[in-house]
This record gives structure tokens, sequence and C-alpha cells, in this order.
């Protein structure tokens, strides 16, 4: 499965793609991040952002996107941007036909530490060791768009299937 993960954000946006299954080695075949001047206007910025994550899934061709879920921030305009932002992801999502996943930070970082609490610090650490890496992924939103990817590789499959399954014995009740 390929994946690619969105850690959203205006200034900064993590994108990672990566390839793997359950249980099998995990492969990077992109880490970057998409920045834009905080001085430019709003609709410039989301239109950068839209340009360069539509031009990275006709590169890399993903089965899925995940991008987190814009949970919680004390800064009304940070978690608006990012907000705006996330949506601008599953908006190229959408007009490429790719299911999308929201994924918690909280989630994420169970997933790829063990500990739904971990720091940026040990997100980068656990990446690099699962990806084989030669060094740490900088910078964290990086970090975290590969963690978001690896998440949705490892629990995203069993997830659908899970749904499915409920959906055939039950229609409605995996809603």
């Amino acid at each position: 499965m390929r994946v690619m993960g969105v850690d959203p954000g205006l200034t900064r946006c993590g994108v990672g793609v990566v390839e793997g299954e359950p249980g099998r080695v995990l492969r990077v075949l992109h880490v970057s991040v998409v920045r834009t001047a905080p001085d430019l206007p709003l609709e410039q910025r989301l239109a950068r952002l839209d340009e360069t994550l539509a031009g990275l899934i006709a590169t890399h061709e993903p089965e899925a996107l995940a991008v987190e879920r814009v949970f919680s921030q004390h800064n009304l305009r940070t978690v608006m941007g990012t907000a705006q932002a996330g949506a601008v992801a599953i908006l190229a999502a959408g007009r490429h036909g790719l299911p999308v996943c929201l994924r918690t930070p909280s989630e994420v970082k169970a997933a790829v530490t063990g500990n739904g609490r971990a720091d940026k610090a040990q997100v980068t650490a656990m990446v690099t060791r699962l990806l084989g890496l030669p060094g740490p992924v900088r910078p964290p939103d990086a970090a975290d768009a590969l963690a978001l990817a690896i998440t949705e590789i490892w629990r995203g499959g069993a997830e659908r299937r899970r749904e499915a399954a409920l959906a055939r014995v039950a229609p409605g009740a995996a809603g």
C-alpha cells in the first residue's frame, strides 16, 4: 500500500509518502515540507498548497491520504490555518478519488511509539528507525507526515476490512 501523510499547516505543511504493508519493511518514497510565506494573501497560500499536493499525488500515486485531524490548539488563528490547510489536502484527495483518513495526533503517536503522549523527538526517533533512515527527519512537520502515512498503512487496511465486514453483517452498522 502507498499512503501520503499530510501534517497540515499554512506556513509549514509536512508531506510524506510511504509504501509498505503491515509486518513488512516500509519504504519512504517522498518527504518534504511545503512552505508558504505568512505575508502572502490566504488565497495564494492555499492555492500554492493545493498545487503542490496535486503534483505530489500525480507523481507518487498514493492509494490513500492520511491527514492529521485538527484536535485542539490554544491559538485560534493557528487552528484556523491548520484546518484550512487540512481541508485543502482533503479536497486534493477528493479530486483524485482517494480515500482520506483523519488521525488524531495521539492516535499517530500511539501507533508509531506505543505512547499516545510521546513528544516530537520520540516520534521522530521512531519514524527514523521504522523507515531505516540514516538520520532524523527534519523538521518535525515532515516526520509527523511520515508517521501519519505509517499509521494508515498499519491500521487503515484493518479498519476498512472491519467496516466492510460489519456492513455485510448488518447494513448501516459500520457508520
